[in-house]
């Protein structure tokens, strides 16, 4: 799977559906407890670093 989406894009898709910043987290958190490695696999698609997925799901749990 390419990274064809970026982080920016992805922000402003969820903003203009009405998801502020905890709903955005409510998000994350749902799809770390529901799907673990999914949720790493589509961090990774978008291209973001290691240590930068790691924050993402550490707040996730």
């Amino acid at each position: 799977m390419s990274a064809k989406v970026s982080v920016d894009e992805w922000v402003a898709r969820f903003k203009a559906i009405g998801l502020d910043q905890a709903a955005m987290e409510t998000w994350h958190r749902l799809f770390e407890q529901e799907n673990p490695a999914g949720h790493q696999s589509f961090l990774e698609w978008l291209g973001l670093p290691a240590d930068k997925i790691s924050e993402i799901r550490a707040k996730s749990v």
